[in-house]
């Protein structure tokens, strides 16, 4: 008996020249209007379906016409159907092409389809066509694995049937994805709708779970209990884990929400009995929840673990905590100390407060510097204990090469913040002394240490920093003379010979002119000069600062008595050229307009040549 065929009628908008592999008797063109016979649901007609649902794949038009038949009808059913016959009758061939038939709808991007094939009804049917891979020799196990090993552990009571079903569909929906699906995708467009698909079940497991307060409460209040059963824990951890691996799907405004529920439900002493337990899975799980926690919100822990230190001695406070758990690491390198790293390191970073104010950044910082940075540097110490000598710094002098690097390393870091602060502190503390010690007992060797001093002493030389490089080459350049092989220092001498002249040019001018001819629009100029006024008045000889505004209010000056200079060699050039002044605008011709001229006492005019643009003379015709 002749097998009956499904009709439908595709229409397509763009010219393409790909061809359908043979369906029935005849090829199918992309490019045409043309009915296409789809054969039903028997066993004869499986190699022309799985023809047909391959042939399609790579236009998305196909697809998107095809899809849509294969919803209809019980179409799907009837293909599962046909899947239990075959296994009955040992038909391998039949599996195999129910296994292209299937795997070819994973990448068919319909949401709709996807709804069919995942339903309860059907998924397990669904794995079982995907076990028969015509690749493979002997086909896989995946049903036994799921239904027998992976087995859903109810740690925490659910009631909601939706929200287990919901659960169960997520885990095997990732199964096939993580299995079945080549990695990478050879095309990421072909499984965006697959991805969504498990994207929309794990906001709607994530939202059931959310509201209701009573599941998250029972397992935070059992992870509360210090009396609980190792197994008991670990199982909690995990769902708790895995809840906010979820979680990671919410917008920004519902993670908000579910963190503040999760503080309120007190997660933070949960958090620190888990993080210090014996098991080490339990430890893991902890270092998870805490990494996702501080990417939710890291300013929220800030305030919760100031708000702990309040009510507890700093051994029991939840960062140091951490920091025993990072430091107690047996395999640092591999295990979860880089991860709590990575957490302390966003805790302090400032980049990562811009957000709140400067009260809030110095309260956590002092809180951190104050209740735990003795138990974050007790290795550090103890390391070096044997490196101590009475008046030696203990990083400079050790034998630790990769700790002296790490102190260069902060102080390139802390040069590199140019504030007046720190670079005081650095020279009120001597601190570049055990810096140049270790750079000279390296000696000629090119090694790291050798490499980061250098580029220390270049960035202050290109960013001219005028107190270091004064403090640098009046303290140290003795050191640093015989040096050829760079120019950093020699670089760093100019620098400072050029700003000493350049302040001793600036004495001489203010010596030259009378107190009160001196514009006072700068406050900070005006300070300065009165300073040096009064210590000259007590027989103290004053050297300007190389890092105030002199340099630049004398550049200013120059620049407009030279100006002036030149203004008036262009009246001069009128004057011998024709023997008529016919200069229109000139600093000079203010004086008969009744205005003032640049030797004029005031700030007005200061304030002019500074904001507008420079005048030229202006030739009449």
């Amino acid at each position: 008996m002749a097998s009956r065929r499904r009709h439908i009628k595709v229409c397509f908008l763009d010219d393409e020249d790909e061809r359908w592999d043979q369906v029935g008797t005849r090829n199918v063109s992309w490019a045409s209007t043309e009915v296409v016979e789809v054969p039903d649901c028997e066993l004869n007609g499986l190699e022309q379906i799985a023809a047909l649902v391959t042939s399609v794949l790579p236009s998305p038009i196909g697809k998107e016409r095809l899809a849509p038949v294969l919803e209809n009808e019980d179409y799907i059913k009837k293909l599962l159907q046909l899947f239990h016959t075959c296994e009955n009758l040992e038909n391998t061939e039949g599996l195999h092409h129910l296994h292209k038939i299937i795997k070819g709808m994973l990448f068919f991007n319909s949401l709709s389809l996807f709804k069919i094939i995942f339903s309860d009804e059907y998924i397990m049917d669904v794995i079982g066509c995907l076990e028969y891979d015509p690749a493979l020799a002997q086909p896989k196990r995946h049903r036994e694995f799921l239904s027998q090993t992976a087995k859903f552990k109810e740690i925490i009571p659910i009631t909601d049937s939706e929200l287990k079903q919901k659960i169960h569909q997520t885990y095997r929906v990732q199964y096939i994805y993580d299995v079945f699906v080549p990695q990478p995708p050879i095309s990421a467009d072909n499984l965006s709708t697959l991805k969504h698909f498990i994207f929309l079940n794990k906001v709607e497991i994530v939202s059931m779970l959310q509201r209701d307060r009573k599941c998250l409460s029972e397992v935070l209040a059992n992870l509360n209990d210090k009396t609980l059963d190792d197994d008991k824990r670990r199982e909690l951890a995990f769902f708790l884990k895995e809840f906010c691996a979820f979680s990671k799907v919410l917008e920004p405004q519902k993670k908000e929400e579910l963190f503040q529920m999760l503080t309120q439900l007190e997660i933070l002493p949960a958090l620190k009995i888990i993080m210090s337990a014996d098991d080490l899975l339990i430890r893991s799980a902890a270092t998870d929840i805490f990494t996702y926690l501080v990417e939710y919100s890291s300013s929220m822990i800030r305030e919760l673990v100031m708000e702990e230190a309040e009510k507890m001695e700093d051994d029991d406070l939840f960062i140091n905590v951490v920091i025993k758990q990072m430091i107690c690491d047996t395999d640092p390198e591999l295990g979860g100390a880089l991860h709590l790293m990575g957490c302390l390191r966003t805790l302090l970073d400032l980049n990562n407060m811009l957000s709140v104010s400067n009260k809030v950044r110095c309260d956590f910082l002092s809180f951190f510097y104050k209740h735990c940075m003795h138990n974050f540097i007790a290795p550090l110490l103890a390391t070096t204990s044997e490196d101590k000598h009475e008046g030696d710094n203990i990083l400079m002098n050790s034998k630790h090469t990769f700790l002296v690097l790490c102190a260069v390393r902060f102080m390139r870091r802390m040069i590199g913040l140019k504030d007046r602060f720190y670079n005081s502190y650095i020279i009120k503390g001597n601190l570049f002394d055990p810096v140049v010690n270790a750079f000279l007992h390296n000696g000629t060797r090119y090694n790291m240490l050798n490499s980061a001093i250098i580029e220390m002493f270049e960035y202050i030389r290109v960013e001219n920093i005028h107190s270091l490089i004064a403090h640098i080459v009046e303290k140290f350049y003795k050191a640093f003379e015989s040096i050829e092989y760079v120019q950093t220092f020699k670089g760093l001498k100019i620098k400072y010979d050029h700003q000493k002249d350049k302040g001793s040019q600036i004495q001489n001018y203010l010596h030259s002119i009378p107190y009160s001819k001196i514009p006072h629009g700068d406050a900070k100029v005006s300070e300065l000069k009165e300073e040096m006024y009064f210590k000259e008045d007590m027989g103290v000889t004053v050297m300007p600062s190389l890092e105030n505004n002199f340099p630049d209010y004398y550049d200013q000056l120059t620049e407009t008595k030279r100006t002036k200079e030149n203004w008036n060699k262009v009246d001069l050039l009128k004057r011998t050229s024709s023997g008529d002044l016919k200069v229109f605008s000139s600093p000079s011709a203010g004086v008969a307009n009744g205005t003032r001229s640049p030797n004029s006492e005031g700030e007005e005019e200061d304030k002019e040549e500074e904001t507008s643009p420079r005048k030229r003379p202006y030739l009449s015709k």
